[in-house]
């Protein structure tokens, strides 16, 4: 059966060449095109999307940056076979807002980024785009008013907890800026049901976790670096966990029951699940 891309919103007031990157991510991430499969040629997407022949290649390099695609010279341009790869968090959430039941669990060290990707598809709720029924989050972050073994002192390696302090306030500004925003939307009629739920457990969080829909897995380290930061008023020199240089890896039920990528994301959502319901304690945002 001959792939047929899905026709652009004339609404979106994205450049031309993000539309059609995501048009096309769309169509990989719900396996229209699947791993192997070749991409309709440079002209005939030029003919569908209506732009360019460069919007196209610019679209189409995205991809390959992205590591969904990879280009064979004389050949055209494929779907890669590889699941487990880096990939961007942002496409796959705003794909996941185009369901109707919303589901996103998120382990992590705070909610900086989760916060940054949901802003374009709370965005597009807000002006109709997107209309999902219900919305459910849970958020799992470590408990900062314990020891952790980051972020600490680098001349010491010992525990300050002026750092945590630090740590503690930016996990709840980022958490409790996504609670609120979700929250408006089912005050306003947007969205019929929201829930956000927020627990902390005691031990240091190495990596980051998101399961997304139960149907998609990303997971990355988060690397410990050499850090400055100002904590109540002092430079202090510190060993830190460094989200933005974590690198996350995608893995997708849609690869098959019986693939790597479906196991991942089932025992993605097994410990998710295991340690929310076992030593995860509820955690109050608004609390002092």
């Amino acid at each position: 059966m001959t792939f047929v891309p899905e026709p652009l919103d004339p609404d979106d007031d994205r450049a031309p060449y993000e539309q059609v990157a995501s048009s096309l991510s769309a169509a990989i991430r719900t396996r229209k095109l699947g791993p192997g499969e070749k991409l309709p040629s440079h002209a005939k997407l030029t003919e569908h999307y209506g732009f360019a022949r460069a919007t196209i290649q610019r679209a189409l390099r995205d991809l390959e940056d992205e590591g969904l695609v990879v280009s064979r010279k004389g050949s055209g341009v494929y779907v890669r076979n590889r699941t487990e790869r880096p990939a961007g968090l942002r496409p796959y959430v705003e794909q996941a807002f185009s369901k109707d039941r919303v589901t996103i669990d998120f382990a992590g060290f705070s909610s900086e980024t989760l916060h940054g990707a949901l802003q374009e598809p709370l965005d597009k709720i807000r002006v109709g785009r997107l209309t999902p029924s219900s919305i459910t989050m849970r958020i799992l972050v470590p408990d900062m008013s314990v020891p952790q073994a980051a972020p600490v002192r680098k001349d010491d390696g010992a525990d300050d907890k002026r750092l945590r302090d630090r740590m503690h306030d930016i996990m709840v500004s980022y958490t409790r800026s996504i609670r609120d925003a979700i929250a408006e939307l089912e005050h306003l009629g947007l969205v019929a049901e929201t829930q956000i739920s927020v627990r902390v457990h005691s031990g240091t969080q190495f990596f980051k976790l998101y399961v997304i829909n139960d149907e998609d897995a990303f997971f990355g380290y988060y690397p410990i670096r050499p850090n400055k930061v100002v904590a109540q008023g002092e430079t202090i020199e510190i060993y830190d966990l460094v989200g933005k240089d974590a690198t996350l890896f995608h893995h997708s039920i849609n690869d098959g029951e019986s693939s790597s990528g479906a196991q991942q994301v089932q025992q993605a959502r097994m410990w998710f699940d295991s340690v929310w319901e076992t030593i995860g304690r509820d955690f109050d945002l608004d609390a002092r």
